[in-house]
């Protein structure tokens, strides 16, 4: 017999909407009869081999509807990378507890692990249905036109640099913001989408998908602070040298800094604002301009209460929807893929887990500038519907000139 039981669990980096795909999988599967409950795992991966679950059966859909709306991981998160034998440990609980159906909300790890453990299920002969949702503000998974979290993500970009511009304008000098993305640079580019008039910043973007050289680099800087006396720089955590070795590695190196390292042995990015300071100092040494300034977003950008794209809220909910109508209507595994299909108007897919698990897509040469430091027209157009309705906008005075009497 059946035993019409769903487990779903949340993994990687928490987004403003992520909550949105949970409930849409605990509501969803409530219109079909023969589920009996609906199982979420706390805190990913490790909640399931640690047997950690929660009946979202008896959740009200009034609290889910409250939960879906606000940023994070209900469930709570991990950063655990399962490898084959931890991949298999799932699927042993996952058959003690009779689960017949698996949905991990989560980015490229998560899709991975999703593959395996569907793989697992088939080699045992056990009736599992595996289905990743897709979630990540990097934007950097590979079939899907853009990730539910990301609009989210890009939007609260866009909006903090545009006031970091306004506030450089007030108080001109050199301004540097270093925003997450590791290998894909899509998050950091939003930041050009704050800009209104032509002089506002940044004035210069820097992304992973090209070799940073510090050089050049302070050759724009200079060159851009002659020409509007200020400056405002947009920049990826993820800059590297020709050689792949991360820009905040370097200059750490440089000055005698011993550099972080995260669980998977990996130059930890994230956690720390050290490229932001090392690059301001590079800038107050080699330029000799005195009001250098820079902030790293790091978590802020993630979860920002109350800066949400509606359009990202609505597809996270649909996405988490479309999973459970996958599973239940369809005879196979796979990953969740949003495509666009018109200025705007999207449609999901469901894509073979193999098409997915553990690639990364990168910012297409078609939105990078022959520069290197700005984005194409054809990046804005694709970002901005997905950054929702009523953008904040700012403006000038419209300053009438008064003739000098004292110095003319």
């Amino acid at each position: 017999m059946p035993s019409g039981k769903i487990l779903v669990a949340q993994g990687g980096g928490p987004t403003a909407v992520i909550n949105q795909s949970l409930v849409g999988v605990v509501l969803e599967s409530r219109r079909f009869q023969h589920v009996t409950r609906v199982y979420g795992a706390l805190h990913g991966v490790r909640g399931i081999i640690n047997e950690d679950f929660v009946d979202l059966t008896q959740e009200t859909s009034h609290n889910l509807e409250l939960v879906a709306a606000t940023p994070s991981s209900a469930l709570g998160s991990t950063r655990d990378k399962p490898d084959i034998a931890y991949c298999q440990q799932i699927f042993e609980v996952l058959r003690a507890h009779e689960i017949e159906h698996f949905f991990y909300i989560g980015g490229n790890d998560s899709s991975d692990t999703v593959r395996i453990v569907s793989e697992e299920a088939h080699k045992a002969g056990y009736p599992l249905r595996c289905i990743h949702i897709p979630k990540t503000i990097d934007n950097d998974l590979v079939g899907s036109d853009h990730t539910p979290g990301f609009p989210s993500a890009a939007r609260f970009v866009a909006q903090a640099f545009a006031g970091a511009n306004l506030d450089n304008a007030a108080l001109p000098g050199v301004y540097v913001g270093v925003v997450m993305g590791r290998h894909a640079g899509f998050l950091t580019a939003a930041s050009a989408l704050g800009k209104k008039f032509p002089d506002d910043g940044p004035h210069l973007i820097y992304l992973p998908e090209r070799v940073f050289v510090l050089e050049n680099f302070l050759a724009d800087v200079k060159a851009t602070y002659e020409k509007y006396g200020r400056c405002v720089i947009a920049v990826s955590e993820g800059i590297h040298d020709a050689a792949g070795e991360p820009i905040a590695s370097l200059l750490a190196q440089q000055v005698g800094n011993e550099v972080e390292r995260d669980a998977h042995g990996n130059v930890q990015l994230s956690g720390t604002g050290a490229l932001a300071d090392l690059l301001c100092d590079e800038i107050k040494a080699k330029l000799g301009i005195k009001r250098v300034r820079g902030d790293t977003f790091g978590y802020l950008q993630r979860s920002f209460i109350g800066c949400v794209s509606d359009i990202d809220q609505r597809e996270a909910r649909e996405v988490g929807e479309k999973a459970v109508q996958f599973a239940m209507w369809g005879d196979r595994d796979g990953s969740v893929a949003i495509k666009r299909t018109g200025f705007y108007s999207v449609d999901y897919e469901l894509l073979p887990l193999t098409e997915v698990a553990g690639k990364t897509r990168t910012m297409e040469d078609e939105f990078i500038s022959a520069s290197g430091t700005d984005v194409t027209d054809a990046f804005r157009l694709y970002l901005r519907p997905l950054l929702g309705s009523s953008m904040p906008d700012a403006f000038r005075l419209r300053a009438a000139k008064v003739a000098k009497v004292l110095k003319p």
